[in-house]
């Protein structure tokens, strides 16, 4: 079921969530809603769903203008943070109760193969009989999930589903859930506020930033191409340098750095530690080692340029180097943007 979002705004009271935000999600394609606080992810997902109206623009469900539907009339399954289970009822009846209250009437023998089949999928088989309090918190979500899934929705809803789960917890639900959008193929949409779990997890990320869409394309589009400061900030640590752009190059500290595209003036640049490189001699910016920090995949350096600038890096870990050791910082990649923007 494709999904079409057209110049769509809420307001509320004085405060634009989403401004003119036009959006396609393709059939059986998992979108990620990434952005910072109050960007209007949650309010894009909840105007999808139903649960609130757009005030301007249009929503659209294949060929079915669904901006005014009821929200139990879009077909839609929303799976909460907080997994919003019923505590006094069974996993095998917390599944069940949509196909309950279903206008769909299938009989009590559907609903319970049903419920079979979907504790198989999620990897709970055996647990029907227990109530929520009896699993683990990443149980609990896996039920959440099979009881969305429970009456055959067109499309699949998820706000930060994951974000109340330890770290772990989290990396093994992310790599499940991604199995069970490849074995289902639901067209999927989900608010997240974790870069790493956007990443993973989609096909395609939307990048908000005040309500409004800053930037649109797969995770090697937005990670390698970003195209604006701000969703290069976003995504990750950066390091920001100042330089000047003369005829599609940026000079910094006597280093010339591509720039195509980028208007003459001055710029900036946004680098991060896997981006620098260590040398004890050579061409870069010059810098001294104040620290030197080791991790099992590697080494971090934290040094100072001669300028006073603070700055971290990357490096191999049998890179020899100690604190106070002096050397240059060779730039590997960098995204350029004109202070002029």
């Amino acid at each position: 079921m494709k999904i079409e979002l057209n110049n769509v705004e809420k307001t509320f009271d004085t405060f634009r969530a989403v401004r003119g935000v036009s959006l396609e999600i393709g059939s059986g394609e998992l979108v990620a809603l990434l952005g910072p606080s109050g960007s209007g992810k949650t309010t894009i997902l909840r105007m999808v769903a139903g649960l609130e109206y757009a005030d301007v623009g249009t929503i659209r469900f294949g060929e079915q203008d669904a901006t005014d539907i009821p929200v139990r009339e879009r077909g839609v399954g929303f799976v909460f943070q907080h997994y919003a289970l019923f505590p006094h009822m069974t996993v095998g009846e917390n599944i069940a109760f949509g196909m309950d209250v279903s206008k769909v009437k299938r009989t009590r023998e559907e609903i319970d193969a049903r419920v079979k089949d979907l504790l198989r999928l999620v990897r709970l088989e055996g647990l029907g009989g227990r109530f929520p309090a009896q699993i683990s918190g990443g149980q609990r979500q896996r039920v959440a999930l099979a009881r969305a899934l429970a009456v055959d929705p067109k499309v699949l809803l998820l706000d930060e589903p994951f974000g109340a789960l330890d770290a772990n917890v989290r990396r093994d639900l992310r790599r499940w859930l991604r199995e069970i959008h490849e074995e289902l193929g639901i067209t999927t949409l989900f608010v997240t506020h974790d870069q790493e779990e956007a990443l993973d997890l989609a096909d395609r990320v939307v990048i908000l930033n005040e309500g409004r869409v800053v930037q649109v394309g797969t995770p090697e589009d937005v990670c390698r191409r970003p195209n604006s400061a701000f969703v290069t900030r976003f995504l990750g640590d950066a390091h920001r340098l100042e330089a000047t752009v003369r005829e599609g190059r940026a000079m910094i500290g006597g280093l010339e750095i591509p720039a195509a595209n980028v208007e003459d003036g001055a710029a900036e640049i946004f680098v991060r530690p896997a981006d620098l490189a260590w040398s004890a001699s050579g061409g870069g910016l010059a810098a001294t080692v104040t620290r030197v920090i080791d991790r099992p995949e590697g080494r971090r350096l934290i040094a100072r340029l001669d300028d006073g600038t603070g700055i971290e890096l990357d490096v191999p870990p049998e890179t020899t180097v100690r604190g106070e050791d002096r050397g240059v910082v060779q730039i590997k990649r960098a995204s350029v943007f004109s202070l002029a923007q």
